[in-house]
């Protein structure tokens, strides 16, 4: 980060106002904004100096706020000062001067000012009766159910990251919840799109005017996994859970089923029933949405299902790209969205089903996308190791799902692509996380984080946000860096019952993937029967087995040997001090 000193200018004209112009810097830019003493006057003034002297206008604006970028050439050392002037030109109200002298920004500061920038879109750009996230910048009362899903993941986050109290993210949360009870439902599914502040539908299409099962599935994941973030004795949090486990007992997933034909169907609504006639089979974004039907302890369609509806037809693959293997899903993998809605929630580490591992299948499918850019048959400008992924976003024809594919790849980079693809492919999502950002500056950069879409070729870059892809950079950067979410999610007494149903066995071939810093001060591991973990100071340890039942809690724990009288398979053991937590898998042989 950058940081910065406040100088007093030594000077104040009789009768002129003070006001603090505040200053949040980064590598390449900084956040400035202030609050008017005044009503009046015309426009803020910032002024930029090199030496502190000799000042020049960088910007009039009659807003709070203003973003100001740097060439990105070298490191710069500035300083900032403004004023507010009357329609005369006289100064009314000055500020303190800030200097600013930037620094080169750590990995994790990167990761942080991209998670705290994209987090505001769900929280500061909320819905103002709703709290639900809105479509994108420009949807006005139209507020997105999966993307509020995926919004209350970004808002757990926010809390673990200190970005903001666990009472504001749970007062957020209340408002969500609470318009939920009331808003449109259809056999308890919502619609794509609601009016955020009637809770009526709003339709997606002509014939879209009722339940979205896929929707409302990416919303349960975001709402289970709140339901274990907030897991305090407290009567707020008690009646949160409450209204939340009443919301997703009431999705009737087994109406979706239209008569248990073996396959679950996208939408339904009373004027149009099933005129749409989408059925749900992979492979693509929604295998959550089979998990939870399975998983549902009210209305649940059968464990078959995983066959005759999610896994029929082509679903595997096994054939090689760029020398790596994709196991199922379409050639090349697909966008990869493919490999993130479904998996902000359900931690695919240690898990397989008759066809594969699905980290190992996301972690793949991310490579060979980025692969693909690197040899960028179509010659599209800018396409390289650094500058990567294709998935659905805006471009300059509209809205596309990109992939690599010919009619699918037009040029266009979306940021989301990449970067919710963290935890699978760490070292080059940052890389592209540092091109998109240090290279391409405000060009691709603003007020909530990276902008939906670039073009270099067409010289084109969007100026828009959309909740699906903005929710899942946070989401998915925070499962890079602390697995907080699909921690939570898999908490859920429902989920290893799921899981247990369709067949998935524990697994440990992704181990190798996926990196764990924190792996390496519990050993041993696998064991065959105690551990221990190093530490400095006494901490809380809880272990739940891979059903998320309870098997030991030990409140005050040093570095003594614990031993694990259950059977073999996998377990979880989670530490909190005064300063963090942590959750480590252990592998009982």
């Amino acid at each position: 980060m950058k940081t910065f000193l406040l100088l007093l200018l030594p000077f104040l004209l009789i009768g002129q106002e003070k006001f603090k112009l505040n200053v949040a810097s980064y590598q390449r830019h900084s956040n400035l904004s202030w609050t008017y003493p005044i009503n009046s006057g015309n426009g803020c003034h910032l002024q930029i100096s090199n030496d502190g002297v000799k000042y020049s206008l960088l910007k009039i604006t009659d807003k709070q706020a203003y973003m100001h970028f740097t060439d990105g050439a070298v490191l710069d050392h500035y300083y900032i000062t403004a004023s507010i002037k009357n329609n005369q030109g006289t100064v009314i109200a000055l500020s303190d001067t800030v200097e600013v002298t930037e620094q080169t920004m750590s990995d994790e500061a990167l990761l942080d000012m991209v998670q705290s920038h994209t987090f505001q879109y769900f929280y500061e750009f909320a819905h103002p009766v709703s709290g639900m996230a809105r479509e994108r910048e420009t949807s006005g009362d139209v507020v997105t159910t999966g993307g509020t899903g995926f919004g209350i993941m970004a808002l757990l986050s926010a809390i673990e990251n200190g970005y903001i109290t666990r009472e504001q993210g749970l007062n957020q949360l209340i408002k969500i919840v609470s318009f939920l009870q009331f808003a449109d439902r259809f056999h308890g599914v919502f619609p794509h799109w609601l009016n955020g502040t009637t809770g009526n539908v709003y339709p997606f299409s002509q014939f879209d005017d009722g339940g979205d099962l896929v929707e409302t599935a990416f919303l349960m994941e975001g709402l289970l996994t709140a339901r274990s973030f907030f897991d305090q004795e407290t009567a707020t949090e008690k009646a949160v859970r409450k209204i939340i486990t009443k919301l997703w007992e009431e999705v009737e997933w087994d109406w979706y089923s239209r008569n248990d034909s073996g396959v679950l169907y996208w939408h339904w609504s009373p004027k149009n029933e099933w005129k749409l006639n989408f059925q749900i089979r992979g492979y693509n974004e929604a295998l959550i949405i089979y998990l939870l039907a399975i998983s549902s302890p009210t209305h649940p369609v059968k464990a078959s299902y995983w066959k005759t509806g999610w896994t029929a037809g082509a679903y595997k693959n096994g054939n090689n790209y760029y020398n790596i293997k994709l196991p199922v899903g379409f050639a090349y993998g697909g966008p990869l969205f493919f490999a993130h809605y479904s998996f902000m929630g359900f931690d695919p580490r240690y898990y397989k089903d008759d066809f594969t591992n699905y980290f190992t299948q996301n972690k793949n499918h991310t490579l060979i996308n980025r692969a693909y850019c690197i040899a960028n048959p179509l010659k599209f400008k800018e396409y390289s190791a650094q500058c990567w992924g294709l998935t659905a976003s805006d471009d300059p024809s509209g809205y596309l799902a990109h992939e690599p594919v010919a009619g699918r790849d037009n040029g266009t980079i979306s940021p989301t692509a990449a970067l919710s693809s963290m935890p699978y492919t760490p070292a080059e999502s940052m890389e592209a996380l540092k091109y998109f950002y240090l290279v391409k500056g405000d060009k691709t950069w603003g007020k909530y984080g990276f902008y939906d879409a670039f073009n270099p070729t067409k010289n084109w870059y969007a100026t828009s946000y959309l909740a699906i892809d903005q929710g899942p950079i946070v989401a998915m950067i925070q499962n890079h860096r602390t697995q907080l979410l699909w921690n939570n999610f898999m908490k859920n007494a429902e989920i290893p019952i799921g899981l247990t149903k369709i067949g998935f066995k524990p697994d440990t071939s992704s181990d190798e993937d996926f990196d764990d810093e924190a792996a390496e001060a519990l050993y041993p591991n696998p064991t065959t029967g105690s551990f221990v973990i190093k530490c400095i100071k006494p901490m809380e340890l809880t272990i739940y087995d891979h059903h998320g039942k309870l098997v030991k809690h030990i409140k005050n724990y040093f570095g003594e040997a614990i031993g694990i009288d259950g059977q073999a398979g996998i377990y979880y053991v989670s530490t909190t001090n005064e300063s963090q937590s942590k959750t480590y898998k252990l592998v009982k042989l």
